[in-house]
């Protein structure tokens, strides 16, 4: 084996190498980002999630300036109710939030300590 032979191995090797670089610089320059000035400032935020039954869902999630409560399935998305972000702020200045934890409460409601 000469040195020849194993630049002939090598060279195709080498040119793959080259030109998977060269397509990941490419994706990495058109493909789509996750950054807010690149994605146009859309603003989404998932507030909350509660599994009610498996692989079903109710979410909560944040755009702009509402709020989606959604249904989420296997299948599908629903959306439930849309709410301005304001009349969340005020239903929430004025309700109640428990101070005790879950376990408190069942306790308390069956009358165990």
């Amino acid at each position: 084996m000469d040195f020849f032979d194993v630049v002939k191995m090598l060279l195709p090797l080498l040119i793959i190498i080259g030109l998977l670089y060269g397509l990941l610089l490419i994706v990495r320059k058109y493909s789509f980002s996750l950054n807010k000035e690149k994605a146009g400032g859309v603003n989404i935020k998932v507030i909350g999630t509660q599994m009610l039954l498996p692989k079903k869902f109710i979410s909560v999630v944040k755009v702009k300036d509402k709020l989606l409560i959604l249904g989420v399935s296997e299948a599908s998305i629903t959306l439930l109710k849309e709410i301005d972000s304001d009349d969340y702020d005020n239903y929430m200045d004025e309700s109640e939030v428990p101070s005790s934890s879950f376990t408190e409460m069942i306790k308390k409601n069956l009358g165990m300590k």
